[in-house]
């Protein structure tokens, strides 16, 4: 849903980055690598410590990168698919590290078993959510289609507690994950039965 956003980022606010990157002759790989490692640190050192607010915007300031990598391997024309490749793997290594501090956040400081495993559910349905489409674009399919791909789930997990922590809400940030939850379930679900109608289709 929030994919819309991108030309905007990409086209006016990100593009001073992107433009000096490109003349200082940093790689979009290094940027993607940057971003994960950024994402990952900041989530994995904050949230266990019950330092939400100040993880997320540690997090959200390295999330940019991943507008900034792809936009910067267009511009210079790069045509390989290892940039790709990269960026996708990343991604889930860096959903992982979010979702996971968020794990450890409960485990650790709201003492909260409920939430704990709501946190680990946002995380493999996340990781399924873009495995499912990966594959069936792989055999040939669309399954672009949800109301939860990955930009959806880090706005709606890092401005809820953000702003829960932030302001002494908590129930912000459970509603949050409550949702992610429910609706990364329910996009697994939309790009299985949407493969299911295309391969049912292709096979008539």
């Amino acid at each position: 849903m929030l994919d819309r956003f991108k030309a905007f980022w990409q086209g006016k606010a990100l593009a001073p980055f992107i433009n000096l990157f490109i003349r200082l002759g940093v790689s979009p790989d290094v940027v993607t690598l940057v971003g994960t490692l950024g994402v990952s640190l900041g989530a994995l050192v904050f949230f266990p410590q019950g330092w939400l607010w100040q993880g997320v915007l540690v997090v959200t300031a390295f999330v940019f990168s991943d507008l900034v990598d792809g936009a910067m391997a267009r511009k210079v024309g790069r045509t390989d698919l290892f940039g790709a490749f990269l960026d996708s793997t990343l991604d889930r290594v860096a959903d992982a590290a979010l979702f996971g501090a968020m794990a450890m956040f409960f485990a650790w400081q709201a003492e909260s078993r409920l939430y704990l495993v709501l946190s680990l559910v946002c995380l493999s349905m996340g990781a399924v959510t873009s495995y499912a489409r990966s594959k069936g674009e792989q055999l040939g399919f669309d399954a672009k289609t949800g109301l939860a791909e990955r930009p959806d789930r880090l706005v709606g997990l890092l401005v809820p507690t953000f702003f829960g922590d932030l302001l002494g809400l908590p129930i912000l940030y459970e509603i949050a994950l409550w949702l992610i939850a429910a609706l990364s379930t329910i996009t697994v679900v939309q790009r299985i039965l949407l493969v299911r109608r295309q391969a049912l289709t292709s096979a008539a």
